[in-house]
């Protein structure tokens, strides 16, 4: 059974930095691997995603310049440097899995999830 595993969420002031850790099952058959995040009643939503052969990635607007995604394959491990944070950035950040080839953005279109970790930031 394929298994997802985050790490590093915590608390952080206004501006700091966290990097967020994935575990990925060394044998697998994803694509893409991504991060979403889910804030206390809203709906779950993407921050960043990188295609796991080829490198290339992408990001949520609101992310941009201040998230960074980045892959180990090595390593087997998927990382999300989160710099210039602000409280809006509040939320449980899942990492995922997914076999589409078209640089997927959708929840539905990921089928593999972890569990989360926690990300606060205060003011």
């Amino acid at each position: 059974q394929l298994v997802l595993e985050e790490s590093g969420g915590g608390l952080v002031q206004i501006g700091g930095s966290l990097t967020l850790s994935c575990s990925v099952p060394r044998y697998h058959n994803k694509w893409f691997f991504g991060w979403f995040r889910q804030a206390p009643g809203k709906e779950r939503e993407f921050v960043a995603a990188i295609s796991w052969v080829g490198g290339g990635l992408y990001y949520a607007d609101s992310v941009t310049g201040r998230f960074f995604i980045s892959r180990d394959t090595a390593k087997s491990t998927l990382e999300l440097l989160m710099v210039n944070l602000r409280t809006e950035d509040t939320a449980v950040y899942y990492c995922a899995g997914s076999t589409s080839g078209n640089y997927p953005r959708l929840p539905n279109e990921y089928d593999l999830w972890g569990r989360g970790t926690q990300v606060t930031v205060s003011s």
